[in-house]
């Protein structure tokens, strides 16, 4: 699989895998920890969602400057490394729960949160830089896509597992204590607290204490301050184990170093040349940033859309889909949770990678493979596709307004047989993988090959930027979530994956002849 490709390719996959397994860690329990940490509301754990997920993208533009100006690729991204392992140790350490100071402990979780950030920025773009230099020699050249597919595909391993240890590290502890995993107890227990709860929910909450403590309830009160702090101290534990794997990552960073490229220089036009020196007019390289920053507007569109897969779709797992078959056993350990979902994608990312290449490498032999431009257009039509499923699944389901189901709006939490198969978001998870497939391995390699060899970091950090700004705006499909019908907000999002696609049909052929 690796034998056409440059010695580095694998190393700097599997280099990677300890960002991935701390990203998708993130991805599958941010916002349900700060619902249950803090009480927060949808939207509101969906504005600091939003701003960690564009903090950790507009960073690696940062981090691609630093790279850039210094030449010192390697040594970024070890910094990285570090940092993002600090970060984790911060969020790691178990803190009471309710919280004696909301506004304090929420700080010091947000201070946490961009240490992780800022180490994800000097990292994450600048080793995608590198992996983009193994593909400059003729060599390679022709092999750049597929190189990204496989080296997308290998850092997705970690992610298969981030969210099942994230699970299995909480209902563990859960099961120390004496408790059970139910996705609608946080929720519940804070309305108690806070006194919103009413005698529809209060009954409901009474009859799930019940079930899920292995000894008698008989203060609610107690019951709901014990299972906050025991479940969200799993969460806490949670974290810890991403510093185990960034350690992993940092090893084979070390042991791998000298197989990586090194920076290579770049002069003006008549000065003189050495063998690792590339040359390029003015003119060129404005044409290409040109086209990719036409590329990267697109981009957010479609990063706004897919990264619900952390916010609304994960609420929806949580508050709209039947989760009672949704379990994996191992021994007396029971991983099941709204979680899950999140090792769907990245399963399907390791699935889906050879076929989608097997494709790609018979379209070329036949002379009939799309260009990049073209494969990233297709995807922003899957994309949509994959929103269209939800709404049409959400509408004939005759889903409730969040409101009703919210218990600290005064709502009930929907009974187990009125929510929706899992299967519906497996199958979006499916359509959205493909695109993201056909989208996010094959933007970076578009970047690797049009970015003049001097802004080699920061345009991989525009990409990273593009993605920022679409994280930025996460926070409107938790308005919208809350606010107007669930089938209507997919829908909203099938409009923005469409219009994605026009725009880059209609600059096709620039982009094309740019690229050549």
């Amino acid at each position: 699989m690796f034998k056409q490709h440059p010695r580095g390719l694998l190393a700097a996959a599997l280099a990677n895998m300890g960002e991935r397994f701390g990203f998708y860690t993130m991805m599958a329990i941010l916002v349900l920890f700060l619902q249950a940490k803090f009480g927060l509301s949808g939207v509101n754990a969906g504005i600091i969602y939003s701003i960690f997920y564009f903090s950790i993208y507009i960073l690696a533009f940062v981090g691609g400057l630093i790279a850039d100006k210094t030449r010192n690729y390697k040594g970024t991204i070890l910094t990285g490394l570090v940092l993002m392992a600090i970060g984790y140790f911060l969020i790691a350490i178990p803190s009471p729960t309710p919280t004696p100071n909301k506004v304090l402990f929420l700080t010091l979780t947000c201070i946490g949160l961009f240490v992780i950030a800022f180490g994800n920025g000097l990292f994450k773009g600048n080793l995608q830089a590198l992996v983009g230099q193994m593909y400059d020699s003729p060599e390679y050249g022709k092999m750049r896509d597929s190189g990204f597919s496989l080296f997308y595909m290998f850092i997705n391993v970690g992610a298969i597992f981030a969210p099942l240890a994230a699970i299995g590290v909480r209902n563990w502890w859960l099961g120390k204590h004496g408790f059970q995993y139910n996705a609608d107890l946080p929720s519940l227990c804070h309305a108690h607290l806070d006194g919103t709860i009413n005698s529809v929910a209060s009954e409901s909450f009474t009859q799930m204490a019940t079930k899920v403590s292995a000894t008698p309830v008989t203060d609610m009160t107690v019951f709901a301050k014990d299972y906050l702090n025991v479940f969200t101290t799993g969460f806490h534990y949670a974290f810890g184990v991403a510093i185990f794997a960034m350690a992993i990552s940092l090893v084979i960073y070390m042991v791998n170093k000298k197989n990586f490229p090194n920076a290579k220089k770049v002069v003006t036009s008549g000065a003189a040349l050495d063998p690792d020196t590339i040359q390029m007019d003015i003119k060129e390289v404005k044409q290409r940033l040109s086209a990719l920053f036409a590329v990267f507007g697109v981009a957010i569109f479609f990063w706004l859309s897919f990264h619900q897969n952390g916010l609304t779709l994960t609420l929806f797992a949580k508050e709209y889909t039947d989760l009672s078959n949704m379990k994996v056993s191992l021994g007396s350990l029971t991983l099941q949770g709204a979680e899950i979902f999140q090792s769907i994608n990245p399963f399907f990312v390791v699935f889906l990678t050879p076929l989608v290449l097997a494709f790609f490498g018979w379209l070329r032999r036949n002379g009939k493979e799309p260009s990049t431009p073209r494969k990233i257009a297709i995807g922003m039509f899957i994309a949509a596709i994959a929103f269209l499923v939800m709404a049409i699944g959400s509408y004939f389901s005759n889903l409730p307004l969040h409101s009703a189901i919210n218990p600290e709006e005064g709502g009930v939490p929907l009974a187990e047989s009125l929510k929706v198969t899992p299967f519906l978001l497996i199958l979006t998870y499916f359509i959205l993988t493909v695109a993201e497939l056909f989208i996010s391995p094959l933007g970076i390699s578009f970047v690797s090959k049009v970015a003049p060899p001097q802004y080699q970091g920061v345009m991989q950090g525009g990409w990273l930027g593009a993605t920022a700004i679409g994280n930025s705006l996460l926070f409107v499909g938790a308005v919208l979530y809350t606010t107007i019908p669930i089938w209507m907000t997919w829908t909203l999002f099938v409009v923005a994956c469409t219009i994605s696609m026009f725009t880059m049909i209609f600059m096709l052929k620039w982009l094309e002849r740019v690229a050549k």
